[in-house]
């Protein structure tokens, strides 16, 4: 693969307590384990960043497919959840769903749309068969 362009960041503190920047200056945050995994909360975490990068990657390749479909996406969304928890192994895994919404698509071509965008995004193909990805086509 002749690559194109690399994001770099830089991790520092105490992990999922930490902060992350890019080397760029354009995203800077501070981290915190949710509550939900027993820690304070409060700020952003590795998985609300997976599901935003998902999310707009897949959008792109969706928006990119509908193109070459001459497909109406005006008005199109995707929603990313990436979820957390053990593997069974002793480790953690994530679980991703992906929820889009194409109002001006028909049913059947919209999830074709998305079948296809699956098979182009990054994302998609970085996880493929790693981890759990659901797609769900829901109507707005």
């Amino acid at each position: 693969m002749q690559v194109l362009y690399t994001a770099e960041a830089l991790a520092t503190g105490d992990g999922r307590e930490g902060h992350v920047r890019s080397f760029d200056g354009l995203l800077e945050a501070d981290l915190a384990v949710p509550k939900e995994l027993g820690g304070a909360g409060g700020a952003t975490n590795p998985e609300q960043l997976f599901a935003a990068g998902y999310a707009a990657c897949f959008h792109s390749a969706l928006r990119r497919v509908a193109r070459q479909a001459r497909a109406d996406v005006s008005g199109s969304t995707v929603i990313g959840r990436v979820g957390i928890g053990p593997n069974g192994d002793g480790g953690f895994g994530l679980a991703v769903e992906l929820e889009i919404a194409l109002p001006s698509v028909e049913r059947v071509a919209a999830q074709q749309l998305v079948d296809r965008a699956h098979q182009v995004c990054p994302y998609s193909n970085a996880v493929r068969g790693n981890i759990d990805v659901k797609l769900t086509v829901v109507d707005e």
